[in-house]
């Protein structure tokens, strides 16, 4: 059978599919184009035929391009395509939310105390798979010591690199002096489990 592109099921380009589908009986059209998951076509033909195909290899039909001429249906398993795209969702909006810049403030002359519980904020922020801006905040003439600071952000980049990568070395801006930290291949893979942690949980409490 010819291979024909049809809309894919990611959301993306000019004929993305809705969320919302016409699936089986709830198809009402005289017929339709009938493709499989793969994109190979079984041709035109009327909706009846098409139900019964779809009954025969035990799929659903679904409505994927409705202003098509005729509309263009594809045979799959409709129960495991919406647990796939809310699984999908749930990772990309737990991406948008987690990932971004988040800026920690020091002051150069700090205690040690406080400098360990900064240290573990930036860890907790890299591990969520946040990039992380460590900045030095200067008042009056602390500039003039410009290398207690950047002995600072050394000192912190030491004490978490485990779990971070220079993304950005020490960059004076203002009364700031930063360094930016992305997070390296341990704090990914700690990100990356607890995201899979929670799919399974939610997954759990979709089938419960």
């Amino acid at each position: 059978m010819a291979v024909t592109a049809f809309p894919n099921f990611d959301g993306a380009g000019r004929n993305a599919i809705a969320k919302e589908y016409r699936v089986n009986e709830r198809i009402r059209v005289p017929q339709v184009r009938v493709v499989d998951e793969r994109g190979e076509q079984f041709g035109v033909m009327a909706i009846a035929d098409a139900l019964a195909l779809a009954r025969e290899h035990d799929l659903d039909l679904v409505e994927v391009a409705p202003n098509s001429d005729p509309p263009v249906c594809r045979l799959l398993d409709y129960g495991k395509f919406r647990y796939l795209q809310s699984t999908k969702e749930r990772e990309m909006r737990r991406s948008h939310k987690n990932v971004g810049l988040r800026e920690v403030r020091f002051r150069p002359r700090i205690g040690r105390h406080d400098i360990e519980a900064k240290e573990r904020l930036v860890l907790k922020l890299l591990d969520e798979g946040n990039k992380v801006k460590v900045s030095v905040m200067h008042r009056g003439r602390e500039l003039d010591h410009r290398d207690l600071s950047v002995g600072l952000l050394k000192q912190v980049h030491e004490a978490v690199k485990e779990g971070a990568k220079l993304e950005q070395p020490p960059k004076q801006e203002g009364r700031f002096i930063s360094i930016v930290l992305a997070p390296g291949r341990a704090a990914a893979g700690r990100s990356q489990a607890a995201a899979t942690k929670e799919t399974e949980e939610d997954a759990e409490d979709e089938n419960a």
